[in-house]
Formats: structure tokens, C-alpha cells, sequence
């Protein structure tokens, strides 16, 4: 029988469904009354829709999601419409990892919003613009730049005219842990994280003190591959599998768009790798699912087995190799770096001098608050309006002769 509520009052649905996930999922999974946000949201509070499933239509609204179509994932400047950018990336990673989130019966809403969120902090040019723009920041006094840390200052301080989505904890938490180049063959979710979040006595807006602490870590922290010396385990099963299925989405995905462009042929594969993964994405991400699902199932943890394990590591091994250290596709870093460069300080001394008629105030600085302004350094203002950029605007800001030209492989 269905209860007597106003219009407005919508909650008892959602309870509906939020019951339902008592009775099917897990006892591993993350349950959607369970997510946390800094400031309470009556509109989730009394609305349908479950919190986890908000957090995925919120990153899907950001302005950030709609850059996605035009930031670089590995190929960049190559004229070939079949390519893999990040947004196809992205959507990729989600479809993944809810395969592997739904035999396992976890939370395929937290999972969503995670695969959706976790490369919004991508700048120009993929990871080639990462490590540049990191050595600027660094260079004046922001401390490192990574992608996943951005990522969640887009959501929190960014978005919405600096006042945010709100995202839930386990949401953001699972976007800045998603990393999956930090080796791993078991993930196990760190769950005392779930513990270390405190109400501010002043505002009664909740503090993510582990997730905050983290992010301090990461930016005095140079380089991906030390990131594992930090506390950055995802919190939730569901982060693990996100974090996981990164990987599982590129690693063949790169592959095929190499043998598009010439860069490799099929049949020089490492034969162990073929022989227990196949040679192609579709075969590859299939057994590499059945593998994880296979081994994961009831256990506290995300992890492929260890004959799999060794086969992806092999695999990863080749294709930074022969793919992603591959001159023939750098050719366009010297200009990227320039540009980069131009615009940093260019942008720095828009800042110092307060041009008005500069696009940083225009285009970035004109919609945030006085909250924004307040709690950023002109050096962070230039780091997220420059990383905010997609590849095409971030060369038409630069002088002509700093354009790089386009690839022939």
C-alpha cells in the first residue's frame, strides 16, 4: 500500500528501493543510506532518487563531463575520427566495472558515478599535460598537480560557480583513489576510512578529514608511480572495482587503436599474453572480467588471479613500450610545453596586474564566488582554469606560432 504524501515528499520511494538493496546486494556493498555528504541536502534528503544515483546525474551535468569530448586519452593532434578520447574512455571504464559491480552485488549507482568522475581532472593533452603542468605548479609554490586530485577540486570548488555538487564521500573518495597504474593484482577497500569524518562546530558542514589529508599528501607528492606510499586505498568494494576496470578499459583499447594507426601489428604481442588474454579488446576485456569476477566472488577484495595478474602486468610492460613512449606519437610535446608555459605566466601576470579584458576573467573568473576568490592563490586560479581547458582551446589561446602541428603515423 502505497503511503498518503505530499507532492513533494517523494522519500518513501526511495526507501522502496533502498529496502530492495538490503534483500540483493552484498553485505560488501556500500548501501545508498549510507552515503555522507560535507553539507546536508534536503532535495536528496525528501526526494526519489537514491544518493548514489544523484551523484551520477549530478557529474553528468557538470560543465566539466561535456570537455570530456575534447581531451586527449593517448593519441593526440592524429586526424582519424576512430580514436579513443577520454569521454569514450570514461564510458568504457562505467560499463565495465557495473559488469563486474553487479555479479559481485555491489552498488552499480556508486559505481557509475565514480567511472564517470574519475578523469575529470585530465588537462590538454592527457598525461603528456599532466606532467607539465605539474612541474609549473610546483615550480610556483602549488605544490604537484594529478589528475585525480583535480578532479575533485573541479566537483567541490569548481563546479556550480565555485559552490560545488555536494558529492558524497564514498563518490569523491573512490574518484581520487581510482588510480590504476599503481601496481596491484588485490585491492582490498580500506574501511576504517569510513570512521575519520567530523561535523565543523561552527557551520555543521562534515569534515572528510582522511580524504582531505590525502589530497595534502598527494600534491607534495611528484610523481604516480609514489603515490602507493600513500593512504590511497578506496574505501568501498565499489571504488576497488572502478579502479580496477581502468585498467581493463585502456589495455586493450590502446591496443586496437595502435594497429589502426600502424603503430604495432596484432601478431607482435607478447605470445603469453595473447595466448591466455587473446589479441583483441573484445577478448582481452572478457576474460579479463570473467577472471576478476571468477575470483572476486564472496571474497573481501578485487583481484584477478595470479597467472592473469602476470599476464596484464606483461602486457602493460608492452604497451608502454611500444605505444606510449612511442616517439612517433611525441612528436607534438616540445609545442604542447610551450604553450603550456606561455599561458601559465601569461595568465599568472593577467592576474598580477588585473586585466580585466584578459579570457581568465572572462571565461573563468567572472561566474565563481567570492568564496573561490578568497581561498585560491593566483597560481592555483591558473592551474584550474588552464587544466580545465579542452586540447583545441587550449592551443587557439597560444600565439600561431606555438601551434603544434598535426601528426602523420
Amino acid at each position: 500500500m502505497i503511503p498518503t504524501k505530499s507532492h513533494e515528499q517523494t522519500g518513501w520511494m526511495r526507501d522502496i528501493l533502498n529496502e530492495r538493496e538490503r534483500e540483493i546486494f552484498s553485505p560488501l556493498a556500500t548501501f545508498s543510506d549510507s552515503a555522507i555528504r560535507r553539507i546536508k541536502d534536503s532535495r536528496v534528503e525528501n526526494g526519489y532518487r537514491q544518493s548514489f544515483s544523484v551523484d551520477a546525474d549530478r557529474i553528468l551535468n557538470s560543465l566539466a563531463y561535456t570537455r570530456y569530448i575534447d581531451k586527449t586519452q593517448v593519441f593526440s593532434l592524429i586526424k582519424n575520427d576512430h580514436l579513443t578520447h577520454r569521454v569514450l574512455h570514461v564510458q568504457l571504464v562505467s560499463r565495465i566495472a557495473r559488469t563486474i559491480g553487479r555479479y559481485l552485488g555491489l552498488n552499480e549507482d556508486l559505481i557509475e558515478a565514480a567511472s564517470m568522475g574519475h578523469d575529470l581532472g585530465h588537462p590538454p593533452f592527457g598525461h603528456d599535460g599532466e606532467k607539465i603542468l605539474s612541474g609549473l605548479t610546483h615550480k610556483y609554490g602549488a605544490g604537484y598537480f594529478h589528475h585525480n586530485v583535480q578532479s575533485i577540486q573541479i566537483l567541490e570548488k569548481i563546479e556550480k560557480k565555485g559552490r560545488g555538487w555536494n558529492l558524497s564521500l564514498q563518490t569523491l573518495d573512490a574518484i581520487l583513489c581510482h588510480n590504476g597504474e599503481l601496481p596491484a593484482s588485490a585491492i582490498k577497500p580500506a574501511r576504517d576510512k569510513f570512521i575519520k569524518y567530523s561535523e565543523h562546530s561552527d557551520s555543521h558542514e562534515i569534515v572528510f578529514e582522511n580524504l582531505d589529508k590525502t589530497i595534502c599528501k598527494m600534491k607534495l607528492t611528484e610523481k604516480l608511480d609514489h603515490l602507493s606510499k600513500i593512504d590511497a586505498l578506496p574505501m568501498t568494494m565499489e571504488g576497488c572495482v572502478v579502479r580496477i576496470s581502468d585498467t581493463i578499459a585502456y589495455i586493450g583499447r590502446d591496443i586496437e587503436d595502435s594497429i589502426r594507426l600502424n603503430l604495432i601489428k596484432r601478431d607482435e604481442l607478447p605470445v603469453s599474453c595473447a595466448n591466455l588474454l587473446g589479441n583483441t579488446n573484445g577478448t582481452i576485456v572478457y576474460n579479463l572480467v570473467t577472471d576478476i569476477i571468477a575470483t572476486s566472488l564472496r571474497q573481501p577484495f578485487i583481484s584477478f588471479s595470479d597467472e592473469i595478474s602476470h599476464a596484464l602486468n606483461d602486457l602493460k610492460s608492452f604497451n608502454y613500450e611500444r605505444i606510449y613512449g612511442n616517439p612517433a606519437i611525441k612528436k607534438h610535446i616540445k609545442s604542447v610545453q610551450q604553450i603550456y608555459t606561455y599561458l601559465f605566466e601569461s595568465f599568472l601576470n593577467d592576474l598580477e596586474t588585473n586585466n580585466l579584458r584578459s579570457i581568465l576573467y572572462r571565461n573563468f573568473l567572472g561566474g565563481l564566488s567570492e568564496n573561490y576568490l578568497q581561498n585560491h592563490s593566483n597560481v592555483e586560479i591558473v592551474r584550474d582554469f588552464i587544466s580545465g581547458m579542452t586540447d583545441s582551446f587550449f592551443i587557439s589561446q597560444a600565439p600561431e606560432s606555438l601551434h603544434p602541428s598535426s601528426i602523420r603515423v
